[in-house]
């Protein structure tokens, strides 16, 4: 099963053999492969997106099927990451692999007491995403518009970008202890499949706007694919945890 180099890296310190794991943010399963090649006993691959699901199964479920017979080790399970349908403290090993570039800020802390309920004594969680793009990435620019385009179709934003500090800060507030950080991809390759996938999205997200507005947006985001290409830019990193500390579900310092 193919499984990306960032995947591998990011788990190769952890525990996963034997282990119940759940990839928080299936998106194509890129980690529910990387889990079943480390030998976890059971993966929970979660996704609010039905082609998300459908992907993950035709992947991993039936490709595993096909070549080891071991479906039964992959349950791809479509849901609200705030509302899970796992028992407490049911999971080893929790995983998000660039899930929260794609989380608003003003839900995150219930996604990561959500993580934190279903963690057992002792887990793991490991969580992958990108630095803020540095202030001339053209990246940059055609996420800005992909962003603004969201924002004004009353979406939202499609993308935000945060900074290693913050999601570790986030994660020791629920009580998980930091092991360690390290770099996945540095630069990182948007490769020209990438850039197209963002200028779709972002004409995509611009289509129900004003006439003046939505050739704006979308003339916009062209031009910035058509002059980028290619680009090498931004940092992937990967944070590791321990589950330990005072309480579950709640931060840490709203206990008294």
């Amino acid at each position: 099963m193919d499984v990306p180099e960032t995947v591998r890296t990011a788990l190769d310190d952890r525990p996963v053999e034997g282990a119940v794991c759940l990839e928080a943010g299936a998106g194509v399963g890129n980690t529910t492969a990387g889990l079943l090649e480390g030998g976890a006993s059971r993966v929970y691959a979660v996704t609010n997106d039905t082609e998300h699901a459908s992907a993950v199964r035709e992947r991993v479920v039936l490709g595993e099927q096909a070549r080891t017979e071991a479906s039964d080790r992959v349950a791809t399970v479509e849901a609200d990451l705030r509302a899970t349908p796992l028992p407490d403290e049911s999971v080893d090993v929790v995983t998000a692999h660039g899930l929260f570039n794609v989380v608003p800020t003003a839900i995150l802390p219930e996604i990561a007491a959500e993580l934190t309920r279903v963690a057992a004594p002792g887990a793991h969680l490991v969580v992958d995403d990108y630095d803020p793009l540095p202030d001339d990435a053209a990246m940059g620019d055609l996420f800005a518009v992909e962003n603004a385009a969201a924002e004004l179709a009353g979406e939202g934003p499609a993308l935000t970008f945060y900074p290693a500090r913050m999601l570790r800060r986030l994660f020791e507030g629920y009580g998980w202890a930091f092991d360690r950080e390290r770099t996945l991809l540095d630069p990182v390759p948007w490769t020209e499949n990438h850039v197209a996938a963002h200028a779709e999205v972002a004409r995509e997200s611009a289509e129900p706007l004003q006439k003046g507005l939505r050739e704006s947006l979308i003339a916009r985001a062209d031009k910035i694919a058509a002059e980028t290409g290619t680009e090498s830019a931004g940092r992937m990193y990967s944070l590791a945890f321990r589950f330990g500390g005072d309480g579950k579900g709640e931060p840490t310092g709203n206990r008294q």
